[in-house]
């Protein structure tokens, strides 16, 4: 009689007449391990990659660079992606897949550490502001006198000491380091959806593992709370924090120069992700199969007993040797089946165009926030984080448990994610509504006095009130004016002196806002931008409520979507299938989408600032109603044009179901002949359980 010893790990006694119940269960115990796993990879790899988009408006300020190049520093992870992703996805599938997600958190971590080093061996950053922590309170300052003599001096060219710092800085631009570590970043990621999302479909039975996928995916979008919420704390935190007398900064959160301490977010990311790499190394290269995955030539009683049987316990699963070379041969045999599948190619460029639409849309989300409602980058990150992102968390799970309690086919759920993301297109139209006015910044968007007209943007900075002052063009250090008018700084506004220091400065007879008032008498200017109007606040929380209830609506159809996607390919073509997907969205959206979107954002910015090379640096301020048109109509556009190509693949999608119908009535022949073999079979099969055990109504205990 046959015993084995440890019944803990899945052995078995035959005296007690066992039968197995592992394939009743909903989830095998190394399963389970592996979901959880995968889940806190998707976690971390959420988090870096949402922190890195909270990061936007820090790395654009610290580095003094346009929207555009972030884009391309953004969109650089999608090119380590790029680079392994196709091999990744085939090779890895007949390797061992979770040692590969292993290596591929760990490379992710360096990367995430990577991109936080230029912190460290870059200088102090530096404010161009005219007031001076070291000026005594009793004292004045002219600010209106001493720009005269220096931009008479040095008539608007860097100084030498800016100079000296240019060239200390052209030997090496220090974002370079952020878009290698993000370059790395992505070549890590590359194993983790693909192979770890194939996995739970190999080994999960069918009717769970949609809810399997929708909870993995839910895990992912919680990592982006958590990510934004960290953003939202280093963005409150100044960027040399430690380093500097907090006394002697002159700036707020809510300064177009403020520069958070976003380094230390990428050291706590880049802790968790390497975290995240310690279980995969002891997950085993495949599991036990369910059920309805198994070989039909024998009842399923005798299947799962041969299945946990260990004389048999490599039946269900041959373990063949990797033969790297006939995996190499088959791979584009295997492509040109993979595309010449008229339905993935109708949904890749479908999703192709809703990424482009979705991934501009939330890489420039928190700067709108910014820009258009006023808002600081630390709040606008807490938003994100806190209302946003949950919604779309509980979109993608509800996604998931609709398509388990209505078991809908590939059809149903093509039509759900369609028709979820129809309706939040027409939601969405409502943002066009909720618009701003243009800060008030005199000679930018407003004029100097009501008599005079906004012209020339370089011409209309001058007035009669700053026009013997000589004052920078380039000079970015706004102060709000008791009108409650922002001039870009003390000079433009005319003030002859100042009182205090630091953060306490206050600027005296300012005449050009004496000259708004038409008054005369000393009229103050302080340090920043001038608030918002009311009307602006009043209309945000509407504007948050609506991101709210549209998030949702259209992250319901995003786990249907994705069980669309596996669903649709042959069962050999699912890793494949998935790692083209994930290449064409990032190449062809992750890759573009950042960079045109914010080329396009860079044209309505009205005030650049400088760095030190001279060369043109971030944006300061930018027409707030331009920027509303070109974000949202971008973002709409694109996802107007995806509707119109749903038309086609419907009409595919049919005819490729019937043909499955169509063959698989052709095969039924075939079916009964198996049928039929089975009584021979039955012989082969029995042979393995007693005759005295065979109770169907008995279960096999682990």
């Amino acid at each position: 009689m046959m015993k084995i010893d440890n019944p803990a790990s899945g052995s078995w006694t035959l005296e007690n007449n066992p039968t197995s119940t592992a394939v009743k269960n909903s989830c095998h115990p190394n399963l389970k391990m592996f979901l959880a796993a995968l889940s806190f990879a998707y976690f971390a790899k959420a988090l870096t990659g949402s922190y890195m988009k909270s990061t936007i408006t820090q790395l654009e300020r610290r580095f003094e660079i346009p929207s555009y190049l972030i884009g391309i520093i953004d969109g650089s992870f999608e090119i380590g992606n790029l680079l392994v992703i196709a091999f990744v996805s085939y090779f890895g599938a007949k390797l061992h897949r979770p040692k590969i997600i292993a290596v591929g958190c760990v490379l992710m971590s360096f990367g995430t550490f990577l991109i936080a080093m230029p912190h460290f061996i870059i200088g102090r950053y530096k404010i161009e502001t005219s007031v001076r922590s070291s000026v005594n309170s009793t004292n004045n300052l002219s600010p209106c006198s001493a720009s005269s003599l220096e931009s008479t001096r040095a008539g608007d060219r860097p100084s030498i000491l800016s100079s000296k710092g240019c060239e200390r800085e052209s030997s090496v631009s220090m974002w370079i380091y952020v878009f290698l570590g993000n370059v790395l970043r992505g070549i890590g990621e590359t194993p983790v959806q693909p192979l770890g999302i194939s996995y739970i479909d190999d080994y999960a039975q069918s009717e769970n593992a949609a809810l399997y996928i929708g909870c993995v995916q839910t895990i992912s979008i919680i990592g982006p709370v958590f990510g934004y919420l960290l953003g939202s704390l280093c963005a409150k935190i100044y960027v040399d924090i430690g380093y500097v007398d907090m006394e002697t900064v002159t700036i707020t959160p809510g300064d177009a120069r403020w520069v958070g301490a976003w380094w230390l977010g990428y050291l706590i990311a880049g802790i968790i992700t390497l975290l995240s790499a310690v279980p995969f190394w002891f997950l085993p290269k495949s599991l036990p199969m369910p059920v309805e995955k198994h070989d039909t030539s024998c009842t399923p009683e005798q299947t799962r007993f041969i299945k946990d049987s260990p004389s048999m316990e490599h039946k269900f699963r041959p373990e063949e040797p990797t033969n790297l070379h006939q995996m190499a041969k088959e791979f584009v045999p295997t492509l040109k089946s993979l595309l010449g599948t008229p339905v993935y190619i109708i949904y890749l460029c479908v999703t192709i165009i809703q990424f482009n639409s979705l991934i501009g849309m939330v890489t420039y989300k928190p700067k709108y926030i910014e820009q258009h409602y006023g808002q600081t980058a630390s709040k606008a990150n807490f938003l994100m984080g806190i209302i946003n992102i949950p919604a779309v968390a509980l979109g993608m799970f509800s996604g998931g448990v609709i398509m388990k309690k209505y078991k809908l086919g590939i059809m149903g759920a093509a039509k759900f994610a369609c028709g979820t993301s129809l309706l939040g297109y027409f939601l969405s139209l409502f943002f066009f509504a909720m618009g701003c006015e243009n800060s008030k910044v005199a000679g930018i968007t407003v004029a100097y006095t009501r008599a005079e007209g906004l012209s020339n943007q370089e011409q209309s900075l001058l007035s009669n009130c700053n026009l013997g002052c000589l004052c920078s063009k380039r000079e970015w250090d706004p102060v709000c004016g008791e009108n409650g008018i922002t001039y870009m700084s003390p000079c433009w506004a005319g003030c002859t002196s100042s009182t205090g220091s630091g953060r306490n400065t206050v600027f005296d007879n300012c005449t050009c806002v004496a000259l708004a008032e038409t008054q005369t008498g000393n009229l103050t200017a302080t340090l920043g931008q001038c608030p918002r109007q009311d009307s602006c606040d009043k209309i945000f929380p509407y504007f948050l409520a609506l991101c709210v209830v549209s998030s949702f609506i259209i992250s319901l159809g995003g786990t249907p979507g994705f069980v669309l996607l596996v669903r649709s390919t042959k069962p050999e073509l699912k890793s494949l299938a998935l790692g083209i997907h994930t290449l064409a969205t990032r190449t062809l959206a992750g890759i573009p989408a950042p960079i045109y979107f914010g080329a396009i954002i860079d044209t309505t910015c009205l005030k650049w600032g400088y760095n030190m090379c001279a060369g043109r640096g971030a944006c300061r301020i930018y027409n707030t109603s331009s920027y509303r048109t070109v974000y949202l109509g971008l973002t709409l556009g694109l996802r107007t044009v995806s509707f119109f190509l749903c038309i086609p693949g419907f009409a595919l999608l049919k005819r490729h179901i019937k043909r499955q119908e169509k063959n698989a009535l052709t095969n039924g022949s075939a079916e009964l002949e198996t049928l039929q073999k089975e009584d021979n079979s039955y012989t082969h099969c029995e042979q393995f359980i007693p005759v005295s055990d065979r109770n169907p109504d008995r279960e096999t205990r682990l």
